[in-house]
Order: structure tokens, then sequence, then C-alpha cells
């Protein structure tokens, strides 16, 4: 049953100063054992909300898509405004045969055996940024190397000019959160308006001279012989980057800001005691730059005792379902060698992330890249926070590296 109490009456999650300025491992806690459905009352204009906190009942509403849509949006930002424009088009906020459909194109160039080469490519652009960093002491982490390996890997993919994408990546930054104090909702509109603006225009370029990026490839498909309309390929364009170089980009400078903090953790790494692919998978968990996904009841369903409407807004929270002491043991614990490690940072059931694997590739390559070529790093200075209410890290991440000489010597 959802329950009130004066504490949890002090978290609004719908306002993204919450999670800046606020540490809410409690407040899940508290959710996960006594509500474990909660209601997030309406505040300042903003709807209310059903809140999930577990992670067995997150992982059931990603399995039903019948009694749960995503395709009258699926983040606060645009559940709260009353829908998605991308509706029925954009891959994340569609369902049934059309998802279905969608995904099977995307996926033809985004799994493993396709991006093989891009894999070699995104090692190569890693070690170099890396490599640059440590011989020259440090960096702020965040707009150096973070900053620069997704855009770079999603750019190629989708064949966006080089002189294009620090523009890009300035409005990814800004289309669903903010590096400064005040959340300026109209200048995150405007940067996702642009997003679009400038993908229209790509896709114009493409259908007069195709090529073999992804863009190309989406022109000229079709769905039960229909095909893609230019507005199909530029939403999917859009959520292409913003999830290739969002979630990436705050996961990476998470792990850099958590093996900071975790000498022991970090040295597992370093001597080989700790597996890449375990520890992927646990920076993942931790990070979770994407706090929470959200649905639409479409039927009346009864859960924790409580009856959800038609029309009500449901959010899923990776954020405290990556912590659950029923799933996790020692949730609170960073340990790069945890196995298994079920997390939610990429959703689960239809709408599992189509380019988690790509996204493995490239912690995995910046993992590999700490190990071999410094002895350790530590933070020169306090990072500022982004301030979301979807997405949670680091807009800055000033370090000093350790340089592993050796390793430096050594040819890639």
């Amino acid at each position: 049953m959802s329950v009130r109490t004066p504490v949890l009456d002090t978290v609004d999650l719908g306002d993204p100063a919450t999670f800046a300025e606020r540490d809410l491992t409690a407040f899940w806690r508290t959710l996960r054992d006594s509500a474990p459905l909660y209601w997030n009352p309406p505040t300042e204009g903003r709807r209310g909300f059903w809140v999930l906190s577990r992670y067995d009942d997150i992982m059931a509403t990603y399995r039903d898509n019948v009694t749960f849509t995503s395709e009258r949006g699926n983040v606060l930002v645009t559940l709260l405004e009353g829908g998605d424009a991308g509706a029925g088009r954009m891959l994340a906020v569609t369902d049934g045969h059309r998802h279905h459909a969608l995904r099977k194109i995307l996926q033809r160039v985004l799994s493993p055996r396709v991006l093989s080469q891009v894999a070699r490519t995104v090692r190569a652009n890693t070690r170099q940024l890396v490599r640059e960093a440590v011989e020259a002491g440090g960096c702020d982490f965040a707009e150096e190397i973070a900053g620069r390996i997704p855009m770079t890997t999603i750019s190629n993919l989708l064949g966006v000019p080089g002189q294009d994408r620090e523009f890009l990546l300035s409005l990814t930054k800004s289309a669903l959160s903010t590096n400064g104090t005040d959340v300026d909702e109209v200048e995150s509109e405007m940067a996702r308006n642009e997003l679009l603006m400038y993908f229209m225009d790509l896709v114009e370029e493409r259908r007069a001279s195709p090529g073999d990026d992804v863009i190309s490839m989406l022109i000229a498909s079709s769905i039960d012989g229909v095909p893609l309309s230019d507005e199909d390929v530029v939403l999917n364009c859009y959520s292409l980057i913003i999830g290739g170089d969002e979630t990436s980009r705050l996961t990476m400078i998470d792990c850099v800001h958590t093996l900071a903090d975790h000498d022991g953790q970090w040295q597992r790494l370093k001597d080989g005691e700790a597996g890449i692919d375990t520890a992927v998978e646990e920076v993942l968990r931790w990070a979770s730059p994407t706090m929470h996904f959200g649905r639409t009841v479409v039927h009346p369903v009864d859960l924790h005792g409580e009856r959800l409407r038609p029309g009500e807004i449901v959010t899923l929270w990776h954020a405290s379902g990556n912590r659950d002491e029923r799933v996790f043991d020692r949730p609170g614990t960073f340990d790069l060698g945890r196995t298994p490690n079920k997390h939610l940072a990429f959703g689960y059931g239809p709408h599992f992330c189509v380019g988690s694997y790509l996204a493995k590739v490239e912690i995995s390559e910046l993992l590999m890249a700490l190990r071999d070529f410094t002895t350790g790093f530590e933070r020169t200075d306090e990072p500022r926070r982004i301030r979301s209410n979807f997405l949670t890290g680091f807009a800055t991440l000033p370090v000093r590296f350790r340089p592993d000489h050796r390793g430096l010597k050594e040819v890639d």
C-alpha cells in the first residue's frame, strides 16, 4: 500500500533540485521497506504520479506493455506535460508491432557483429584520450574524456560531421539536464527542438546523397512495406544521440569518481583480480545514470493494495531498484567482482536498451585504458552535479593521474 509520512512528504521526485541537493539513500530504503507503491503528490502545477522502488515490481512492470504503455511518454519531462510528440514513431515511446519492427531495424546496425569495427575505433579513441590526459598529469575528466568518447562513437554511426559534434554535445547536455543551479525548462525544450531540426537537415542531405551511416540505413528502411518518413528517421536519430551520449558519458564520469574513493576496488582492477566484464556491470549498477523510466496505466490494475487507474503515471526507479536488498547482496557496497549482477541500468523487457552492447564496449575500454596507463588517480576539486529528475551524475570531474610508465611505453 501507499504510505505517507512527514519525512517522505519532504521529497518531491518531480523537482530536479531534489537530486542535486539531497542524498536519497534513506528515502529509497524507506520506500522499499514500507511504501513500495508510493504516491508523489502534485506540486507547483505538476501532476502527481506513482513511484515503484522495488526491483521485482519494476521488472514486472517492464514486462507488461499491455497494462502499462510507453506511448504517452517514458520520462517525467514528457509524462508530466501530457505526452511525447514521438509516440508511435520513436522506438522508446512505441509499443506493440511497430515497436518490434523498429527494434529489428535498429538492431541490424547495433548488434555486436556489426559493431566490431566501431568497437576497434572506440578502443583507439579511448586509449589516445586517456594516454594524453595521463601524460599531461590530469584533466577535467568529464569534459576532456567522457565528453568525447560516446559523442564521437554515436556521431560516427550517424554520419554527423566532425565540426558539428561539440554543438550536438552542448544540446544533449541541455536537453534533459542542466549544469547550472537553475533549471530552465524553456532552454531544455529549445535544445530538444534544435536537435530535431538539426537531424531534419541531415536527413534531407542523406536522401539526396546516401552514405553507409545509420541515417541512410533508416531512410532505406520500411515497416509493412511503408518507408519510414522523415519524421520517423529524425525522431529515432534524436533518441539515439541522447541515449548514446548522455548515459554512457555519465556512467564513465561516475566510474572515475567512484574508483577515486575506493582504493581497494581500484587495486583489484589494476591487479587483474576483478575482471573487466564484472567491473563494467558493477559500474553500471552503481552509477544508474538513468534514474527512472515511466509508463502510463492503460487498464486498471491492483498493486500493493491500491487500484491504479487508466491515465495515471507510474515511474520505475532504477536508482532504488539497483540498491534493493531483496536482490543484491550488500547493495551499498561497490564491488567490481559482484556476480550475479542483474542490474536495471538498461531497463528490461521489450524496451531493453538497444544500445547496451555499445555502452558496455565504451565503459570496458575506459577501464582497460585506466588500468594500463595509470597506477591510480584522485580528484583535485569537488565535482559539480547535473540537475535533472531523469539523469544523475556530474558535469565536472577534475582529476590528477598517477602514470604507469611501463604501461605508457607499450604500443597499443
